[in-house]
């Protein structure tokens, strides 16, 4: 898997602050979370340091192969001693904790994301409640291409679809009743562009998960 990682193309966002007036939604985004140095230094390590692995997963009762690679880092105390799962790396628990005193939530998982171009994306979708809850918190991180997060309300058809670019840096939280109303994708683009990085971090609860199998 050969991939290029010029950061020097990579764009910060612009637009500060914002907390959007949405209905049945609580969503904030903060460009420039991480100054531009700071986000090129954390691509350039989880590029080319983490183990990225295909993602299976069942579309219409078959197996198929997601178009994007993951990696997945959870607390060992979160977990069974058979469930094996990666070590934290120093930076990823330095961008935890940066997140952590932003939204003052503890999160005890991170889902990482690698988009290698733009046949990569991810198709409409709310995250699902059997091991993080109904109303999930969920922070996302962005480092590398700026690539589009759209939304759309799940059941109100009058509302217009929310289109956000999300830039090298960027910082972007979903919270209260925004996974119950709305879903959310990353398109893919025919445009060349260059890989993008998302983590996502959340509160995992394995007991939650059990009690609904």
């Amino acid at each position: 898997m050969q991939l290029f990682n010029d950061t020097a193309l990579f764009t910060s966002g612009t637009k500060g602050t914002v907390t959007f007036d949405l209905p049945d939604a609580e969503l904030l985004l903060i460009d420039n979370f991480f100054s531009k140095d700071e986000a090129d230094y954390y691509y350039e390590q989880m590029l080319h340091q983490t183990k990225w692995k295909a993602y299976e997963m069942t579309l219409f009762e078959k197996n198929v192969t997601a178009p994007r690679m993951i990696a997945w880092y959870e607390d060992k105390n979160n977990i069974d001693c058979n469930t094996e799962v990666s070590d934290w790396t120093p930076e990823l628990l330095t961008i935890r904790k940066r997140v952590e005193d932003q939204t003052a939530v503890a999160f005890n998982s991170v889902l990482l994301n690698l988009y290698r171009d733009g046949n990569d994306g991810v198709a409409w979708h709310s995250d699902k409640e059997h091991n993080s809850g109904k109303n999930p918190t969920i922070a996302s991180v962005t480092f590398g291409e700026t690539r589009l997060f759209r939304l759309r309300h799940k059941f109100n058809k009058d509302q217009k679809q929310v289109e956000i670019p999300l830039h090298h840096g960027s910082f972007l939280l979903m919270s209260g009743t925004t996974n119950s109303f709305w879903q959310h994708q990353v398109p893919k683009t025919a445009r060349e562009v260059l890989p993008r990085i998302n983590l996502t971090f959340r509160q995992t609860n394995r007991n939650l998960q059990q009690s609904k199998m």
